[in-house]
């Protein structure tokens, strides 16, 4: 899969004009968005907030990758808005999809996109002897791209089942210049050293990719990966799982069933708390 050549073009463009934007839950986006147009649309408005614009509040060159990206839409008062945006996670910058991602397709970035991000960037630095890394559903790649830069040397794997995901994995690895194999696929590789994995974890009406973990109160993929995991692993290798977990009358199930899948394979697994409380009102 080939990476978008305007769309990397455009996110060096970006870099140039120091953009940044960090992203925030759709909840308070819509918020954001709700109270009204501003006066001034920059460049945070058109490709964070996700704002319409018109063509004298955009550099030509901008607009012009747009287009020949596939990735403009014309809304109401002949005004454009941009079917991607983009973020920025340290140095980088991460081209994602659209608000509001409601399609079953739909590429997302937000909050625990940075925990999951920040959590495997704490964690890489004490493994040893990883050749080959997978990061299953990996999205846009960001936390590919970031493990791949601590392990020097090591070949990196983006395994996604979502075609469009991917493919923005592969702009944004491109113009991060990292050298990433892609997959569209949702198995796990054979031999693995070190898996990194982000599944979803809430029970989504519309069963959106990105969202919509399947029972067990959402954490159904989570119990596969792991599963597969186990199976695929190197003799010494390692998961490194970042996740949602239902409790129900202060038990888990998904905490249970990884117990004992753990248990019968031998292998040792540590678990720590993030935080308490996330998207709980889902």
């Amino acid at each position: 899969m080939k990476a978008d050549a305007a769309l990397v073009e455009l996110l060096h463009f970006l870099r140039l004009y120091e953009y940044r934007f960090t992203t925030v839950t759709p909840t308070t986006h819509s918020r954001v968005l709700a109270r009204g147009e501003v006066s001034d649309t920059g460049l945070r408005d058109i490709f964070g907030w996700n704002r319409p614009f018109s063509s004298d509040q955009i550099e030509p060159v901008l607009l012009g990758l747009l287009g020949r990206a596939g990735a403009i839409s014309t809304g109401e008062n002949d005004k454009f808005i941009s079917r991607v945006r983009v973020a920025s996670l340290g140095d980088d910058l991460l081209v994602h999809s659209g608000f509001p991602t409601n399609d079953r397709d739909a590429v997302f970035f937000g909050p625990d996109s940075y925990r999951f991000v920040n959590f495997v960037k704490r964690e890489v630095p004490s493994l040893s002897n990883v050749r080959s890394i997978v990061d299953m559903g990996a999205g846009n790649g960001a936390g590919g791209i970031a493990v791949a830069r601590l392990l020097d040397g090591a070949r990196i794997t983006l395994v996604d089942v979502n075609a469009v995901a991917l493919a923005m994995a592969a702009t944004n690895a491109a113009a991060a210049g990292v050298d990433a194999n892609l997959l569209e696929a949702d198995c796990i590789p054979d031999n693995v050293d070190l898996v990194m994995a982000n599944p979803p974890y809430i029970v989504d009406d519309k069963r959106r990719q990105y969202r919509h973990g399947g029972e067990m109160f959402g954490g159904a993929v989570a119990l596969g990966w792991v599963r597969q995991a186990l199976e695929k692993l190197s003799p010494a290798g390692v998961m490194l799982l970042y996740t949602g977990v239902a409790f129900v009358d202060g038990r888990s199930p998904l905490l249970a069933e990884i117990a004992q899948e753990c248990r019968a394979a031998r292998a040792d697994v540590t678990l720590t708390e993030l935080d308490p409380d996330v998207f709980g009102r889902s």
